[in-house]
């Protein structure tokens, strides 16, 4: 398994304009709230499974993920995490424009409200992705 985290410099210096455009961004500098700054319930990393930070939305940019996913023979990536317009949509995309298979997981993904996020995952379904439930995604898992 893979695992992406967003951490910044203090003060938001590798943020670029995305870090100044969302202040919200700033709960995530290096030490800021490290009690806001964990995994969600069951995504927790273990060991042996890699962490990589990350400074914008999509978990491809300006990453090693891509390379680590090609040369680990991964074909098909299950996407959980928030928000769903925003880093889960780029995550999505960009997956796809790498050659993997998107799922993004139903109810693993959330938002700041109801609308983007249902908005969101119809446009994932209808154009980059495949929204599957926690049960198709386990079962998927299960299967390999």
């Amino acid at each position: 398994m893979v695992h992406t985290f967003v951490e910044y410099e203090p003060g938001g210096r590798n943020g670029g304009i995305f870090f100044r455009k969302v202040p919200a961004l700033r709960c995530f500098e290096r030490g800021a709230h490290p009690e806001w700054c964990v995994f969600g319930r069951g995504l927790t990393p273990i060991a042996g499974e890699t962490v990589i930070g990350k400074q914008y939305a999509s978990a491809f940019f300006a990453t090693p993920l891509a390379s680590l996913l090609t040369s680990l023979g991964v074909d098909t990536v299950l996407i959980a995490g928030v928000s769903t317009s925003g880093c889960i949509r780029a995550s999505a995309v960009d997956c796809c424009q790498h050659g993997f298979i998107p799922l993004v997981v139903r109810e693993a993904v959330g938002d700041r409200a109801a609308e983007p996020h249902e908005a969101n995952l119809f446009d994932l379904q209808a154009k980059y992705a495949e929204v599957v439930s926690l049960a198709e995604a386990s079962a998927y898992v299960a299967a390999l």
